[in-house]
């Protein structure tokens, strides 16, 4: 549940709003969670049917007054409890001026997947949201009686349900006031928290001295803030951006800018450094409250999550007992990390991942993942359902990474071997959803047969229409009480198949769609978000500011465009504190990893480089590959000549939460030999990493990381050179040398470090890919293979302490 800040009136009088929908579904769920029948679906359904509601508002007579807004406010002792909404509808005679006796009727429209023919009666929820819309509409005009009208409409096949409850005003006045009061000692918690946290932060103050340029950066993001702008900060490591953003961020929060803070990562281990920092505060006197939350599978106290009563004692009877749990969750100290919130959830026979999303509801500080923000599916909907807004700043840590995860995140594919597997999987249960996805294979194959490498497609109509039919026949049998084998096959693709649909509904001119086929030759038809900047700036436009920051967001141009559609944004480029003569940087003017010149006697040159690098001084050093395959065939070479004077180490692929441990752990090891940790760019050793001091000495990139070529990245670059822009860039330069960047910023991490980063690629000097690289990096030296030792060696004997 979403609750909005404290305001004042005209009267100065503090005043806390809810939204009505939140105030019901908060007080009035009860019972299990239970996602066997489709649970997932119906509640997606309710943020997904805004396309539905103004179908059926436009279709309506002139009598239909859609989107009413609404707002009410009772008087309590210390401040007004204010509800606010907006009516789907209010019917009442076009121009008539309403008098106690009018026949005033409110709709509530809902979008459901299920058979909505096969209901009895409206749900209470939602029954209740619609009520309340009514008393606050007849109390403002005085009516003696007032019709609710629930509709309740198929997104599928558009078939309508409804349902109607006439109600005395009176009877309605003393149903809405037990409501409210139930709210009460919700509100007074709210009310008496809030007056702490606010009187707290008047009275904090930065907890260290300042680094360079780090009070100049705090003010740009404080102006940001309290101008509600979008705002780009490039902040080399070391300048303390973690407290930089959310220092500024409290304080905003301290003068009334703005109500809650949601700190998104891409990673579990940049949102722990968050919490250090909020903790920081803490222990200065901040009395905010900060809770993380965990992917759900991370959360569940069970060895296979099943969310539903029979199988999980956490789910039978959760919506019962989570309220006055969470109440009693608040009254503790401290911040609310997953250990402690999964200790308080099994106590109480609560289910963790949803506990801890209501008590986010109440807490000042949420850090979380992008998804909980940005993804369509995934966004938490108590703050931002049904295009909520609220009082609030993002801050975007790891920014560089939001340009691949928003296109994944706005992006959807069907693989035609996946529908060919869920209609052999139904057909036992249905001979209706196994012959409409027959219908989308004839559909898919259609397209196969056109298709040698990749086809690009102007629209995709004729197979959607038969997805949708497929999808409502699979609905229709989830709805069903029938035990099905593979059940998390089907519910898998079956999201597959939702996520499609809803994201067609979307599509535009920033999308493309085509057909490929997989590694494994498998056929697929993508809907590819090419530039996610529209779909973004509809997410960031819920809150008040966005303060996007990394390490390596250049060049702007580049993540500017691609991350909101905002043109009045602000940039900012925090200046290195660094000490450049700690730190050789050498860009190799013999050696590439060119696809033209790749091959043994270039490979032979990387393993010298390595050595002749890594034998000047002893210690731990990583060296970075553009691929898989480069590195496999380097270090084939390196260890053949090499190898019994190093420990070398490999980077696998899906490596698992203990090999990366394990991996990473060997560079605190004391040893008689130098690591060599082999690694790839953009994997999950080349950012994110803290090896401080002696722990990391050096970083050797072999090659400018482009991506390689594929059909998707040739359907961004022929995207962005159709809109008058360089192509080649947005696709491949430009990820590519922010790979470069992430990896060679793993060696210098804080003002004490010493180390070596070698850039073994011709290119890195030509003005074309030179220009991009970051402004301190400006004091690089061209060595050769013949020169690279001796440059080491210098370097070492001037910096040995």
């Amino acid at each position: 549940m979403k609750i909005s800040k404290l305001v004042l009136t005209e009267n100065q009088k503090p005043q806390i709003v809810i939204s009505v929908r939140n105030l019901v579904e908060f007080l009035l769920n009860s019972g299990d969670i239970d996602d066997r029948h489709g649970g997932r679906m119906k509640a997606d359904a309710m943020n997904e049917g805004s396309r539905i509601h103004r179908k059926l508002q436009h279709s309506a007579g002139l009598e239909y007054h859609a989107e009413v807004p609404l707002k009410y406010a009772i008087d309590f002792d210390k401040y007004e409890l204010a509800l606010e909404g907006r009516a789907d509808g209010i019917i009442y005679d076009f121009g008539e001026e309403l008098t106690p006796d009018s026949d005033v009727t409110v709709d509530e429209i809902k979008g459901m997947y299920k058979d909505v023919k096969k209901m009895k009666k409206p749900i209470e929820v939602h029954l209740a949201q619609a009520k309340v819309y009514a008393f606050i509409f007849g109390i403002q005009n005085n009516l003696k009686n007032i019709k609710v009208h629930m509709t309740y409409v198929n997104m599928y096949n558009e078939e309508i349900n409804s349902f109607v409850e006439e109600c005395d005003f009176e009877t309605l006045e003393q149903w809405f006031l037990n409501l409210v009061q139930e709210y009460r000692k919700w509100a007074d918690y709210l009310f008496d928290h809030r007056l702490k946290r606010q009187k707290s932060i008047k009275q904090l103050t930065f907890p260290y001295e300042f680094r360079l340029g780090q009070k100049k950066t705090i003010a740009d993001v404080y102006t940001a803030m309290i101008r509600n702008k979008t705002m780009f900060l490039q902040a080399p490591t070391g300048t303390g951006k973690t407290l930089a953003t959310i220092y500024p961020a409290v304080q905003a929060v301290g003068q009334g800018y703005t109500d809650k803070i949601f700190y998104l990562t891409a990673k579990a281990s940049t949102g722990l450094v968050a919490l250090e920092a909020f903790n920081l505060l803490n222990d200065r006197g901040y009395e905010g409250k900060t809770i993380v939350i965990t992917a759900k599978d991370k959360m569940c106290p069970l060895e296979e999550r099943h969310c539903n009563p029979v199988d999980c004692p956490y789910a039978k009877g959760h919506f019962d007992r989570v309220n006055d749990a969470v109440y009693d969750f608040l009254l503790q100290d401290g911040t609310y990390d997953r250990d402690r919130i999964i200790d308080w959830a099994k106590e109480r026979r609560v289910c963790p991942f949803e506990f801890c999303l209501d008590v986010s509801s109440w807490v000042d500080n949420i850090i979380c993942d992008y998804n909980y923000v940005f993804d369509p599916h995934v966004y938490l909907k108590r703050f931002f359902g049904e295009g909520l807004t609220g009082d609030y700043i993002y801050l975007v840590d790891e920014a560089h990474n939001m340009v691949d995860r928003a296109r994944s995140m706005y992006s959807a594919t069907i693989v035609k071997e996946e529908v060919l597997q869920a209609k052999k999987l139904l057909k036992p249960y249905s001979e209706k959803a196994a012959g409409r996805l027959d219908r989308c294979n004839k559909d898919l194959l259609v397209y196969k047969r056109q298709c040698e490498n990749m086809i690009r497609l102007e629209e995709c109509e004729i197979f959607l229409f038969s997805l949708i039919n497929a999808a409502a026949a699979i609905d229709e049998l989830l709805e069903k009480d029938v035990e099905i084998e593979e059940r998390e096959v089907i519910l898998d693709f079956y999201f597959k198949m939702r996520n499609f649909i809803e994201l067609s509904d979307s599509m535009d001119e920033h999308y493309r769609i085509y057909c490929d086929y997989r590694e494994n030759g498998d056929f697929q038809i993508n809907l590819y978000c090419v530039d996610p900047s529209v779909q973004l700036q509809e997410r960031l436009d819920r809150a008040n500011c966005c303060i996007y920051f990394s390490a390596t967001l250049l060049p702007i141009q580049y993540y500017r465009p691609l991350l909101c559609h905002d043109l009045d944004v602000y940039s900012v480029c925090t200046p290195s504190v660094f000490d450049s003569k700690k730190r050789l940087l050498t860009i190799a003017e013999d050696v590439t990893t060119k696809y033209t010149k790749r091959g043994r006697d270039e490979y032979e040159k990387y393993s010298n480089y390595i050595e002749e690098i890594a034998s000047q001084k002893k210690g731990n050093y990583m060296v970075f590959f553009p691929s898989y395959k480069v590195m496999e065939e380097v270090g084939e070479l390196f260890e053949k000549v090499w190898g019994c004077k190093y420990d070398v180490i490999y980077q696998s692929s899906g490596m698992t939460e203990s090999e990366r441990e394990a991996f990473l752990t060997e560079f605190y090891e004391g040893r008689d030999k130098t690591l060599l940790g082999f690694c790839v760019m953009g994997g999950i050793f080349a950012e994110g990493i803290d090896l401080t001091n002696e722990r990391l000495i050096g970083s050797i990139i072999v090659g400018v990381a482009l991506p390689q070529v594929c059909n998707e990245m040739e359907v961004i670059k022929d995207y962005f050179e159709e809109n008058g822009r360089d192509g080649f860039s947005f696709a491949y330069l430009y990820p590519g040398l922010n790979k470069v960047v992430q990896a060679a910023g793993r060696v210098i991490r804080t003002t004490e470090d010493r180390g070596i980063i070698a850039l073994l690629d011709e290119r890195f000097k030509t003005n074309y890919y030179n220009r991009y690289l970051p402004d301190e990096w400006r004091d690089y030296k061209i060595c050769n293979l013949n020169k690279i030792g001796e440059m080491t060696n210098n370097f070492w004997e001037n910096n040995d302490e």
